[in-house]
């Protein structure tokens, strides 16, 4: 019973290391990052997020949207894990309440706008880990590093 444990975790162990290693690439080249089109800087990038997340938050009226960085230009390469995203850039933290109707304590999300769309989003309550992790890279690069309270 003991061995099987043992075999278990060294196999866990071995997934997430597997898993995480395919979330590391290097940075984007310029060559990269300027071979895609961004579009126009949206005007209306907070109305766009607001409306985004009206239908993912648990209290719309009650969350706290705190727009922290961006737009900006931000490239993100694809992984076997997620796609690649490029756009204008937007850092939000959100404080969404809970079923109970009390804060869970803000998490970071990171939107890439193109067009006047929002074409894809990393983080949020719906995400799972390695989207979390993008949004707290995105935020970084954009200026507005997150730090749990």
């Amino acid at each position: 019973m003991k061995r099987a444990a043992t075999i278990l975790a060294i196999l866990g162990v071995a997934s997430v290391s597997v898993l995480t290693a395919g979330c590391k690439t290097p940075p984007p080249s310029q060559t990269e990052m300027s071979a895609v089109e961004y579009g126009p800087r949206p005007q209306n990038h907070e109305k766009l997020i607001r409306d985004y997340l009206s239908s993912k938050l648990v209290d719309p009226a009650g969350a706290i949207v705190e727009f922290k960085a961006g737009p900006k230009r931000l490239f993100q390469q694809d992984t076997t894990l997620r796609p690649r995203q490029y756009g204008w850039g937007v850092c939000v933290w959100i404080n969404d309440k809970n079923a109970r109707g009390a804060y869970d304590g803000p998490y970071p999300m990171v939107f890439f706008i193109r067009d006047g769309k929002i074409v894809g989003a990393n983080g949020g309550s719906d995400d799972n880990i390695i989207g979390w992790r993008y949004a707290r890279s995105g935020c970084n690069e954009l200026g507005s590093p997150f730090v749990p309270q």
